[in-house]
């Protein structure tokens, strides 16, 4: 269950592997490949037989991109690694571009050597990115290939087996619903986009659906596997035959005929001159590629469970509210024990995430974390998705910050919360901006909207005090979260771009405004918070809809200054950690309990 803390990856793993795929291209008379950081189905987390560029390359960073030429190769990152790739490849073999904006296609269209025949896997691969990339490498005078396999699987002697996790029934006391309605509900939805048939490619997606959970990928309970929604809601699951027992068969019924994954391709031959819709973000080029060479009739759209998956229903909302008073426990524990050890000095970043993660496993239930736990000290605090090793763990000093993000996941309901902590006494400046991240934090957490509002509307209010300041972050305001789903979930966003999705009653979303000083130190505050029911206000005209804070963690009042809060402010962090003491106090004992009643105490 715990994060394993060694340094994965690094320059070796280039080294030895782009001289092999490079023999492997040219045997396949191909003077290129595109490696992305994707899997089969555009996963945030992969299975370790999908780290293909970790294992080509030796990064091990979220995001990324690989182009492999027969004389040079480029590596892709965004911002939160451009650090990391650097430390664990080789700048002998590689040249250093930037992901963002279409960074590879745009890098494609200039060096891509003209006539080359660049290989790519189109099952890592959107087809809209396909087309980008292919748009690109036509200007530079170049062709893309789609591949019937993976050349980086062919120098891949070692590669891990895929994921054969059992797929077990969701209890429906958590679901909510029964997957019977949820499968006629979207089949409704499908026909009014136009089509007869819905390709469900999306693991969450098909979890939700069907009402069930998995374990293939880390931090998240999906199966890998899809479904073909028929007209009516009867349905074809696909999944791998080993993941299928007799308990998930009779959970699923007569409605869902359950096929192994292998045989996807013979039934979308079946849907000759069909229509289905298949949202392009999810599903990849191979899909769509299938579909056209069956002749069916494509409609482009979202993923019709995507949304109604995003909106949590009354069991879900009350499941992520149990979860997170048995997570708040664990964090308030957890900081009631780093209050006692981190003024000696000797406490490192390793050491409190797996002190942390001792105390959420002692809560109970606990089935894994929902990410690698951000725990930064001083300068690391500022690296936004920092991710501790034993090279660079930092011990906590007197008078620094230390920033950890954690969550974990619970049969009912998934959790994610950062805490930013004074070790010792924080200079003036570190108050200060810390309390202008509470402000935004307590903006966001008050307001009150109109229905269709969509998150990009409320991203400034996160980032006014800030921006006052001549300060800001560089990362979203808030990302969905799943019901014992991933950490990380569309279409609802708080960000200056991207936000455009309409907040809706019961979806939840993180409120995570920060700030980063370089080489020194780094703040952000985030709970999680659940959209409420359309309220007409008293005297008021319009509905309006507000947020429900779901974490329940006390805020480190030595980092306040309460002089900077209006008193509506004061106020709102006054209740805050009232409420935090009314609901977690019960859940603690001793020692624990009396340093929380103090770390909540009125301002």
């Amino acid at each position: 269950m715990f994060q394993d803390f060694d340094v994965k990856g690094g320059p070796e793993f280039g080294r030895r592997n782009i001289p092999r795929l490079r023999e492997a291209l040219s045997a396949r008379a191909l003077d290129g490949f595109i490696v992305p950081h994707e899997d089969e189905y555009q996963n945030e987390y992969l299975p370790e037989s999908a780290e293909r560029l970790a294992f080509l390359t030796g990064f091990t960073g979220s995001a990324g991109a690989a182009v492999v030429f027969l004389d040079r190769a480029a590596i892709f990152t965004d911002g939160r690694y451009h650090l990391q790739v650097r430390a664990q490849t080789d700048p002998d073999l590689f040249i250093y571009e930037d992901l963002s904006n279409d960074g590879v296609a745009k890098w494609l269209r200039h060096a891509a050597p003209n006539g080359a025949r660049i290989g790519y896997d189109p099952r890592l691969h959107s087809p809209d990115a396909i087309e980008r990339l292919s748009r690109t490498a036509v200007q530079a005078g170049a062709e893309l290939v789609a591949l019937d396999s993976n050349p980086v699987d062919e120098i891949w002697p070692d590669r891990p087996d895929p994921p054969a996790a059992a797929i077990t029934p969701h209890p429906l006391e958590h679901a909510g619903e029964p997957h019977g309605e949820k499968r006629h509900r979207i089949a409704l939805l499908t026909a009014e986009a136009g089509a007869d048939y819905a390709l469900i490619t999306a693991p969450a997606s098909v979890a939700w659906l069907m009402n069930v959970r998995g374990g293939d990928v880390s931090h998240s309970p999906l199966p890998l596997s899809a479904a073909l929604l028929r007209p009516g809601g009867s349905a074809d699951f696909f999944a791998a035959p080993e993941k299928v027992g007799a308990a998930l068969r009779e959970h699923l019924g007569n409605e869902v005929a359950v096929r192994p994954e292998a045989d996807l391709p013979a039934a979308m031959e079946e849907l000759k001159g069909q229509s289905v819709l298949v949202d392009p973000r999810t599903a990849s080029a191979w899909h769509f590629a299938l579909l056209e060479s069956a002749g069916a009739k494509i409609v482009r759209g979202d993923d019709p469970a995507a949304l109604p998956r995003a909106c949590k229903n009354a069991a879900e909302i009350e499941g992520a509210k149990a979860a997170h008073r048995r997570d708040g426990a664990a964090l308030s524990a957890f900081l009631h024990w780093f209050a006692q050890e981190a003024p000696n000095g000797q406490l490192d970043e390793i050491a409190a995430a797996e002190r942390l993660e001792a105390f959420r496993a002692d809560a109970g239930d606990l089935r894994d974390l929902s990410f690698d736990t951000i725990s930064g000290a001083g300068p690391n605090g500022a690296v936004v998705h920092y991710r501790v090793n034993t090279e660079t763990a930092r011990k906590l000093e007197p008078g620094s910050l230390y920033l950890v993000d954690s969550g974990g996941q619970y049969l009912d309901g998934t959790t994610d919360v950062t805490r930013t902590i004074a070790v010792g006494a924080p200079s003036e400046e570190m108050i200060r901006r810390f309390t202008l991240v509470l402000k935004g934090h307590i903006a966001l957490a008050s307001v009150r909207f109109p229905e269709d509002t969509p998150g990009s509307a409320l991203d400034a209010l996160a980032r006014q005090a800030l921006w006052a300041e001549g300060l800001d972050y560089d990362h979203g305001t808030g990302h969905g979260v799943g019901a014992y789903l991933g950490v990380h979930e569309g279409p609802q966003r708080i960000a200056k771009r991207g936000g455009d999705a309409a907040l809706k009653p019961g979806m939840i979303v993180s409120n995570e405004p920060g700030y980063y000083k370089n080489g020194e130190y780094g703040i952000r505050i985030e709970n999680l918070q659940f959209v409420t029911e359309p309220e007409i206000p008293q005297g008021g005209e319009r509905a309006m809809m507000g947020f429900e804070t779901l974490t329940l963690a006390p805020i480190d009042r030595a980092l306040i200054d309460a002089g900077l809060l209006t008193p509506a402010e004061r106020a709102w962090m006054d209740a805050y950690h009232a409420r935090v003491l009314a609901e977690i106090g019960p859940l603690l004992e001793g020692d624990s309990r009396a340093w929380l009643q103090d770390a909540c105490a009125p301002l």
